[in-house]
């Protein structure tokens, strides 16, 4: 954020921050949101990989187990997300779609702002590039809005970013 702040003008409140992303770059978004919820309150993942390789699959029980933090979190994946099986057998560690819904059942029990939308696609982004304006949207619902029927600049549910002289 130092980086960024020091050539943008950005707003300094954490409730105007996100970050997301697809697969791998899903779970380091939530990753970062839920360690830093002083600096990102709003995550966005598609086709999250919460699942075992490097521990993603605890999250759930994370989630439980800590105080909620203010975060607002939309997922999305597909039916048909990765399935593996280790072997011939099924371990549900290693089902993408499986630990998606099990963090959306963590977050919804615990209280949190969480939205979902599960399509029948694969793994990959292209569901999630469909859906990514009503993502975007719903995430920043309560943000600024220009109502001066005018304004040519601040049609949208956030504010510009400035580059600083």
């Amino acid at each position: 954020m130092p980086a960024l702040t020091k050539d943008y003008s950005i707003a300094k409140e954490p409730e105007m921050h996100g970050v997301g992303g697809s697969s791998s770059g899903a779970i380091a978004a939530f990753t970062v949101a839920w360690e830093r919820p002083d600096h990102f309150r709003k995550v966005l993942s598609n086709a999250g990989s919460f699942v075992n390789p490097r521990g993603g699959h605890v999250y759930p029980e994370k989630v439980m187990a800590s105080e909620k933090k203010p975060l607002r979190v939309y997922l999305c994946d597909g039916r048909n997300d990765n399935r593996w099986l280790n072997g011939d057998k099924y371990d549900e560690k290693m089902d993408w779609f499986h630990q998606n819904v099990r963090l959306l059942k963590a977050l919804t029990q615990k209280g949190y702002d969480v939205n979902y939308s599960w399509g029948m696609n694969n793994h990959g982004q292209k569901f999630g590039g469909a859906i990514m304006p009503e993502m975007m949207r719903w995430l920043w619902w309560d943000g600024p809005v220009s109502t001066d029927p005018r304004d040519t600049v601040e049609r949208g549910f956030r504010q510009p970013v400035v580059k600083k002289n």
